[in-house]
């Protein structure tokens, strides 16, 4: 027998959530439902008002002018600067560029669920009606063979290996001389970038052939290939400094 939920404030946190908004106000009776569609509108609907019941959000924000500087992580650290915790729902496409940002947030503790938007709208609206009961969802299958990124990053070294990688991936280095000025790091710290500080952890992933030399160029290109979250990881840590024009 499923509980009815009545008097929820529910936040869906998403470039389409004005789709799904009708639907959900018809089937939550007597709940508010606000949604915010941009980074100002989700801090505006966060910061001074009562706390939400449920926050559904987008863990990436597939719009080409949010994708790069808002997502689901973010969405979080919300929350917590404006002192009003509530469980959150991450609904995930299943691309494997969300990989890392699933990898952090399936950690996080104010996650209480995550959702493939592949299920469709029933199963979003019955995940809400879980996380309202108080409840959680069962951890998603991961097979987890290399450590994510964000227990990578931790430390003073981890931190200097992550504002290099910023750099890199947001294109605002392009070799060790502007990653030093970028990076506001030593010509020395930018020249160990391959073999002190993003080699290791590069290596550590499984991420590189051990057959082949790790050079600069293979350190380059495997920043691009995680650019959206060490761009984030970057923008969530007080290292956006670092980072360049925003991809469009």
């Amino acid at each position: 027998m499923i509980m009815p939920v009545t008097g929820m404030r529910i936040l869906l946190a998403s470039p389409l959530g004005r789709v799904v908004a009708g639907p959900f106000e018809a089937a939550f009776a007597d709940s508010t439902v606000v949604v915010a569609t941009t980074e100002a509108e989700y801090i505006a609907s966060v910061a001074g008002h009562v706390r939400f019941d449920v926050v559904a959000a987008d863990l990436i924000w597939n719009r080409p002018e949010m994708e790069w500087v808002f997502d689901g992580l973010d969405a979080i650290d919300v929350l917590r600067t404006a002192n009003r915790l509530a469980p959150v729902l991450l609904a995930c496409q299943g691309h494997s560029m969300e990989q890392d940002h699933f990898e952090e947030a399936r950690m996080r503790p104010e996650v209480s669920g995550v959702i493939s938007k592949s299920d469709g709208l029933p199963a979003l609206m019955d995940a809400v009606r879980t996380l309202a009961l108080g409840r959680t969802l069962p951890p998603p299958p991961t097979a987890r063979s290399k450590p994510p990124l964000y227990e990578l990053f931790v430390g003073q070294r981890g931190h200097t290996a992550g504002r290099l990688a910023g750099a890199i991936a947001s294109g605002a280095a392009s070799d060790n001389a502007s990653l030093a000025r970028v990076a506001k790091v030593s010509p020395n710290t930018a020249n160990k970038v391959a073999t002190t500080y993003l080699g290791p952890i590069i290596t550590r992933r499984g991420e590189h052939d051990e057959s082949l030399p790790l050079t600069q160029s293979a350190v380059y290109r495997w920043c691009g290939l995680h650019a959206r979250y060490l761009t984030s990881w970057c923008r969530r840590h007080g290292h956006s400094d670092v980072l360049g024009p925003l991809p469009m």
